[in-house]
């Protein structure tokens, strides 16, 4: 986990050239009630020199041409496409992170994908697909002879697909041409979905089955397959390769399908790091199970879930930042019928959108931390680490992705529909941006694997705990400690809720108490439903089928809510935590604590830890004196996220807060606004319709 760092703020002079002044204007108001500077809470978050980074990612965007956007301009797929493939040719010649910035800060990698999603998550889906995806796919599962490859791939020579679900594609090695020949058994094993397939891809990773000469399979391996002539993108000889259509979201972004019919490749295109093909046609693997090799072929791409949550709270802070701003600007009714005060004063517009700020905050700090547990399990990878800690760690990434991803997609997707209808009709206004993001997200819920879906992994490494703890009596020892209050999981059962007003519950140790006890609670619980299930069924399958729901996947959601706040305490509580930010990120913690756990209200009063109508009453009351007391710093928590005007694009949510000057300028600017319809001659020679009444 990173801890809180020590914010020795650089020389006032550095700040104010990293971070300039904001305009002032109607937001002036709420920044001049906030209760931290809004500079230092950016410097905190992320170091000076990651804020430097992301000026020069945006400020160079905002600077070329190629990446201007024209207000209201609606474009055609073909359009769309064809602008994110040269805007993404263009992040190459860039360069704005090289191979040893990446070795000495791997979090700046993380920092450039999400910067380029805040601007178009079409085009940071194509530049990490094929940078990273690809490349990852060729480098780690590779050898020195694809390093070709990876230089195409770095000079935007190649454009790239990958795909593990479709396994019934079979690769027979001809020993006499030295070649494997790709064949799709029929459609439902066609590669479907793939990212920069539909259009642009002229290499692809392919997985298949491997058969050697004598007809033996050797299990799932990768391959790099040429699928179009790079000079004229047509599809190669057997390649049926095309476009799947327009998406919900995404649409810069080609997805596509491909079918191999007798396609022949080099013997050296095997991606040869699991396994191998001598010249003599025999096989030949440092794995001696199959499953290890597989589940070693897998690893390459298991780091997508983790990108996932870090693209949702991108998603997450532009929806709120934009919603805030709206609602500090927007001025309706008010105490009397000459004045009107801004829509954020109002309790129920806080209690929509200041916790899901809270959240914002929270995931953030959860996703760029558990990044650089990942990059810690993907050092041991290379280096080769067979210890019990690095097996443990695997296998805790593992079900805290399984759960982080399900959990980060949803609260955005939630969070922005409750933004976008916050901001009224306004926000159903395509200039706006917000509907925009909430379908570019969309997708966050289904790849990588479907969310509900997913959440069952994380019950299966919680019940498999859960029996070594009850059965074996050996102790949680999992290497980033989410686990380890489960050693005093009969202790945590026999708590119950002791808070008696609503002033008690402001104290983030309420909430994280009462998350311990739900998880212990709701890990009792699915065992013993799994354990009548598996009286009652005929197999194992059907009794973890029939323990989902109210069970294992509550347990799942639970547990990964508990670890989010778990870090953010620790975070926001740590002694190198400036003295002056932390009554804001205290509260922020608390208030998104309680938020969560007021989800689970009906089990904690199930189980008995909540008894009478005072817990859930305190509780809400809690929840909206938070939200309260977060309300005059809610402007200044969202100017220290969110990214420069050009990048978040939506006139209602400019720093200036000038919003219906901003509003009507993009109005304006509109293609056609004022011209009457290329059909006007038809309205105009046709007698109009009189309703009858």
């Amino acid at each position: 986990m990173i801890s809180a760092k020590n914010c020795d703020a650089p020389p006032e002079k550095s700040i104010n050239d990293l971070l300039p002044d904001l305009p002032h204007g109607p937001l002036s108001e709420y920044r001049r009630k906030t209760s931290f500077n809004w500079k230092d809470m950016v410097i905190f978050l992320d170091d000076d020199d990651i804020v430097a980074f992301k000026k020069k990612i945006f400020s160079t965007l905002e600077n070329d041409p190629l990446f201007h956007r024209q207000p209201g301009q609606d474009l055609s797929l073909e359009k769309y496409r064809e602008l994110t493939f040269l805007r993404c040719k263009k992040i190459f010649e860039y360069d704005f992170l090289t191979f040893e910035e990446t070795m000495e800060k791997p979090q700046k990698l993380l920092v450039l994908i999400n910067s380029l999603g805040m601007y178009d998550w079409s085009l940071a889906a194509k530049f990490f697909l094929n940078t990273q995806v690809f490349a990852g796919a060729v480098g780690n599962g590779g050898s020195e002879r694809h390093q070709n490859f990876l230089n195409q791939t770095r000079n935007m020579e190649m454009s790239h697909g990958s795909n593990t679900k479709a396994i019934r594609t079979v690769a027979h090695f001809d020993a006499s041409t030295k070649e494997f020949i790709l064949n799709s058994p029929d459609f439902e094993a066609a590669k479907f979905w793939v990212g920069n397939m539909g259009k642009t891809a002229t290499h692809a990773v392919v997985y298949a089955q491997l058969y050697t000469s004598d007809g033996q399979c050797h299990g799932l391996h990768s391959f790099v397959v040429q699928i179009r002539d790079p000079k004229t993108l047509l599809p190669m000889p057997g390649v049926m390769v095309g476009d799947i259509g327009k998406k919900l979201g995404q649409n810069g972004i080609d997805n596509g399908f491909a079918m191999f019919y007798n396609v022949r490749i080099p013997q050296e295109n095997l991606l040869n790091s699991t396994g191998d093909i001598s010249p003599s046609g025999k096989y030949t693997s440092r794995y001696k199970d199959p499953k290890q090799r597989l589940g070693a072929s897998l690893g390459t791409l298991s780091s997508g879930r983790v990108s996932i949550i870090g693209m949702t709270v991108v998603n997450l802070k532009l929806v709120v930042s934009i919603a805030i701003r709206f609602s500090a600007t927007r001025r309706q009714f008010g105490p009397t019928e000459k004045e009107e005060i801004p829509v954020l004063e109002y309790q129920l517009q806080q209690w929509r959108l200041i916790p899901y700020l809270a959240a914002a905050y929270a995931l953030d700090y959860f996703s760029k931390s558990f990044f650089m547990n990942l990059i810690e399990l993907q050092i041991g990878i290379l280096m080769k680490d067979r210890s019990p800690r690095q097996a443990e760690l695997g296998k805790e990434i593992h079900a805290l992705s399984c759960a982080g991803k399900p959990l980060a997609s949803w609260t955005a997707q939630h969070g922005a529909q409750e933004c976008r209808e916050a901001c009224g009709g306004h926000g159903f206004l395509a200039i706006n941006r917000l509907g925009d993001i909430r379908n570019d997200n969309d997708p966050n819920c289904t790849y990588e694997g479907d969310n509900n879906v997913l959440l069952q992994q994380t019950s299966n490494y919680l019940l498999g705990l859960f029996h070594s703890i009850r059965e074996d009596n050996i102790p949680c020892e999992s290497p980033l400690g989410s686990t380890h209050f489960l050693n005093d999981f009969k202790t945590i059962l026999s708590h119950k809720f002791t808070a008696r007003t609503a002033r008690e519950c402001l104290d983030c140790t309420v909430p994280l108490a009462a998350y311990k006890w739900l998880v212990c609670y709701l890990l009792r619980e699915s065992n013993q439903k799994l354990q009548q299930e598996r009286q009652k069924a005929t197999n194992d399958f059907d009794a973890r089928n029939n323990s989902q729901v109210y069970y294992c996947r509550s347990l799942a959601l639970a547990f990964i809510e508990h670890t989010i706040l778990q870090r953010y305490y620790d975070y926001t509580h740590d002694t190198s935590t400036p003295a002056s930010l932390q009554p804001v990120l205290r509260k922020l913690c608390t208030l998104y604590g309680l938020w969560s756990l007021s989800k689970h209200m009906a089990v904690l009063y199930q189980g008995g830890y909540f008894t009478g109508e005072l817990p859930g009453k305190i509780i809400q009351d809690a929840v909206l004196e938070l939200c309260a007391e977060l309300k005059d710093d809610a402007v200044s928590l969202v100017d220290a996220i969110a990214p420069p005007d050009f990048i978040l694009n939506s006139p209602i949510a400019k720093a200036d807060g000038e919003l219906y000057k901003n509003l009507w300028s993009a109005v304006l600017q509109g293609e056609k606004v004022l011209e009457r319809p290329s059909w006007w001659a038809e309205f105009c020679t046709k007698k109009p319709l009189i309703a009858k009444l």
